[in-house]
């Protein structure tokens, strides 16, 4: 419960790396709307955080806390947001991909309500911004041109870059 409290996060910024350097089109998409994805959920997450602020079980309870944590807002989880919106942004192009590390973004949320520094409904309500926020943005590049556009622009002028740094070695 320790590891996926604290350090299972890192699988994902591990996923994102792998996926991107995998050098398929559709991979670097989906990690650039995973990372768009974020960008939304995590400011979302700010402003909800500001406006409603709740201390973490560890400061208002009697809990056994697991781990160390800073004394600051409960609601929502950022891991919730941040392994969820990732997971979910995959699952959206690959299913059975997907699946995993959804089950992982939910072992994590548990972890944290079990290590005593979230309440239920930070990590749900964590889980619920990042599965919008991919849902919001993968509809966005769906349905409209300028996004689709900039996002291949954007990956295109990567692609180029890269392939003259691998030229060049």
């Amino acid at each position: 419960m320790r590891f996926l409290s604290k350090d299972a996060e890192y699988l994902f910024y591990l996923a994102v790396i792998v996926y991107w350097f995998t050098r398929k089109r559709e991979n670097r998409e989906m990690v650039a709307q995973a990372l768009t994805s974020a960008c939304l959920a995590f400011g979302i997450g700010t402003i909800l955080s500001h406006l409603f602020y709740r201390d973490r079980p560890f400061v208002t309870h009697q809990v056994h806390q697991m781990i160390e944590h800073a004394a600051n807002a409960s609601f929502p989880s950022d891991h919730s947001i941040g392994s969820f919106v990732i997971a979910f942004s995959i699952f959206l192009y690959r299913k059975k991909d997907g699946v995993i590390w959804m089950a992982l973004a939910a072992l994590i949320a548990f972890s944290r309500i079990w290590n005593g520094v979230h309440y239920p409904l930070d990590v749900l309500s964590g889980a619920l911004i990042g599965i919008v926020s991919s849902m919001i943005v993968y509809q966005l590049f769906a349905k409209l041109a300028w996004p689709r556009k900039l996002l291949s622009g954007a990956i295109n002028l990567y692609e180029s870059v890269e392939f003259r740094i691998w030229k060049k070695s």
